[in-house]
């Protein structure tokens, strides 16, 4: 199991996705988010998968929309 390229799931992650992974203490992504990767690409992200600080960096420059 490993995580795809963040920039192959950032964009077509839902906002609430985005907001999780953005306002987490932990490098780790929540269950939900998981699966929602999961939907979008096809591959199974484990428990264990960890955004790197490069893929942070990657989700703070694409945050996602205020259009509510």
């Amino acid at each position: 199991m490993t995580l795809p390229p963040i920039g192959d799931w950032w964009s077509e992650l839902s906002d609430d996705a985005q907001r999780a992974v953005l306002d987490s203490d932990s490098h780790h992504l929540d269950e939900s988010v998981r699966e929602e990767i999961r939907e979008i690409t096809g591959a199974v992200v484990g428990m264990i998968e960890t955004l790197s600080d490069k893929d942070l960096k990657y989700a703070r420059a694409h945050p996602p929309s205020d259009d509510d």
